[in-house]
């Protein structure tokens, strides 16, 4: 198993253990800003959870809005983080395979500001796409790598 991971470069390890850590840090924080978002609303979703003056709900707008962007990094930043892990035994080069992880990571962090913060349709899909077709070309090298 050693010699395994003592394929992987050493900074293109640490590039991806931090940008996966940010970008773990940013779903945490949605779970988060759903609570939040909720609170002030006092929509719930379990009766239990009601305060005084809230109600059950699974239809606000704007707790919606914040759960559909949660949902979008779950299906969008955990294949990341699988084909991140498997792009480091490509070999890559230590520049470009820092900066794949780092704009993964800055553009699904605009995609959360464009959803939720300040909702832009326009900058919200281009900061998807580039961020699932990075993706996407680390697993066709992946794919092609180990071919």
């Amino acid at each position: 198993m050693s010699l395994v991971f003592g394929q992987i470069e050493p900074a293109v390890f640490q590039a991806y253990a931090f940008w996966a850590a940010v970008l773990g840090l940013k779903m945490l924080l949605m779970s988060v800003l759903t609570g939040l978002q909720r609170g002030s609303k006092k929509v719930f979703s379990n009766p239990e959870d009601v305060k005084p003056g809230g109600k059950v709900a699974y239809d606000d707008p704007d707790v919606e809005r914040v759960r559909r962007a949660h949902r979008n990094d779950m299906e969008n930043i955990l294949p990341y983080f699988i084909i991140g892990f498997l792009y480091m035994f490509t070999g890559p080069n230590v520049t470009v395979a820092s900066n794949l992880f780092r704009l993964v990571a800055i553009v699904r962090i605009s995609h959360t500001v464009f959803h939720v913060l300040v909702p832009v349709h326009k900058f919200r899909g281009i900061s998807w796409a580039v961020g699932f077709f990075t993706t996407v070309f680390m697993g066709v090298r992946i794919v092609v790598h180990f071919l």
